[in-house]
């Protein structure tokens, strides 16, 4: 296993890397990444923007004085190793304390999640996880920031009522789901079944292998069926391969709609003209013409401190996702320190703020980051604070959005996440929170 360690920039200028006394003002971020693999591309563009941004703040002066410092174990996106850099990395570096973990993979995050809680540090699953950690009276250190499974899912099917006229008319309609096999991809399979009773639409679940290389079986089962939507639940080299495919069965490219892990120019650009016409949804817009890009390509990037290896990766879905993933993480840091003080903090303390993240469009604004970052609002009770996103399609070169803001229909989804949350609480002995007193 690979241990790559990346220092802030101050305390390399310093020359005392190893020496608690300069690490006692430092914030430590363990990355447990991956940059080798058939998810590479996902990896090297998340964690690049993600690091990138440490490196932005501290290049104007920290969070109120705190230098952030960061190291990374390659993990391959294979569980067993992400657990093993978790252990590794979860005490801080050199007396630098963890804030959190944020692996971007759904098995590592299932499988630390309980050493998470126990060790009182966060655990991020931006966009992924556990649906039901959205209830944080029974996951206090969970976050599945912005849009949880189950949202997405919601949000889909939202929108494709949209594209027939309104949801009355999905009864009859078929939809499949092309999922990858994986607890990442199976996750939603049971909320899209209550989806389809809900609406009436007929749902077929079609599974693809990991890592997703062969699927001529599964489309041509999709050109008998001859769905009116498919739903791409993809990871990887799934998702061009999905899309070739489509076009050798004639399936119409503009009639399958990628979910989250599917919305990369990663997942296109390998189909070629296959991927024109394209939907997928998405948290956030690719592009360059946010101020905070702006201000890592100035201080950061044209420093020559970029840490993306491919330079033309700069403001793509993956990259910025990494961005606002560090806003996120940074803004929690921030905001524990006016309860905690302008020092490094504890995971535990790190946690308050999360939870207490409220990001409108002011502080967006701030941040350099409106229109990049969807507001959001977190509480005891919610953990999620987003359930909305945008749909893009790719012309060919580029993503166009599509769509204003469509909403997961969470009135619908909370009972459901609520009843596996208690269930999760009754087979771990858990005693859930009164979130009603806490806030």
């Amino acid at each position: 296993m690979t241990l790559r360690k990346t220092f802030s920039t101050a305390a390399l200028a310093l020359g005392v890397i190893g020496l608690n006394a300069q690490a006692a003002n430092e914030q430590y971020f363990p990355l447990q990444s991956y940059r080798v693999g058939p998810y590479a591309a996902g990896g090297t563009g998340f964690f690049g923007g993600f690091i990138d941004y440490l490196q932005y703040v501290n290049a104007h002066g920290g969070v109120n004085g705190v230098q952030l410092t960061w190291s990374e174990c390659e993990t391959e996106y294979v569980v067993e190793k992400g657990v093993e850099c978790y252990e590794r990395l979860k005490k801080g570096l050199n007396g630098a304390p963890a804030a959190a973990t944020n692996p971007l993979s759904v098995g590592i995050a299932y499988a630390t999640l309980d050493r998470s809680t126990a060790d009182k540090l966060p655990l991020i699953t931006i966009n992924h996880g556990r649906t039901d950690s959205t209830d944080g009276s029974v996951f206090p250190y969970v976050f599945p920031l912005q849009l949880n499974p189950y949202s997405e899912v919601s949000a889909i099917v939202n929108f494709i009522g949209q594209k027939v006229g309104g949801p009355d008319k999905l009864r009859g309609k078929k939809i499949v789901t092309l999922y990858h096999g994986s607890p990442y991809g199976k996750e939603t399979n049971e909320v899209l079944q209550k989806l389809a009773t809900k609406f009436g639409f007929e749902l077929t679940l079609l599974e693809v292998p990991h890592p997703g290389n062969e699927q001529q079986s599964q489309w041509l089962t999709i050109r008998k069926i001859k769905p009116d939507y498919v739903i791409l639940r993809g990871w990887g080299v799934m998702n061009p391969v999905a899309l070739k495919t489509a076009q050798k069965v004639g399936y119409p490219t503009d009639h399958i709609i990628g979910n989250i892990w599917s919305n990369s120019e990663e997942d296109v650009t390998p189909a070629g003209a296959a991927a024109k016409g394209y939907i997928a949804i998405t948290t956030h817009p690719s592009g360059t013409a946010f101020p905070v890009l702006q201000g890592i390509k100035k201080d950061v990037i044209d420093a020559g401190k970029g840490n993306l290896a491919d330079p033309k990766r700069f403001g793509t879905v993956y990259y910025n996702l990494g961005v606002e993933n560090g806003i996120l993480n940074v803004e929690a840091v921030r905001l524990a320190q006016a309860r905690f003080g302008n020092k490094p903090l504890t995971g535990e303390q790190v946690r308050w703020g999360f939870e207490h993240l409220a990001l409108d469009d002011k502080r967006l604004k701030e941040l350099g980051a409106l229109g990049l970052v969807q507001p959001l609002k977190l509480s005891c009770a919610d953990h999620e604070g987003g359930g909305a996103v945008r749909f893009q399609q790719w012309d060919g070169q580029q993503w166009k959005l599509i769509s204003d803001w469509v909403q997961a229909d969470r009135a619908f989804l909370r009972p459901i996440i609520e009843a596996s949350a208690l269930q999760y609480a009754k087979d771990k002995g858990i005693t859930p929170r009164n979130c009603a007193k806490e806030s």
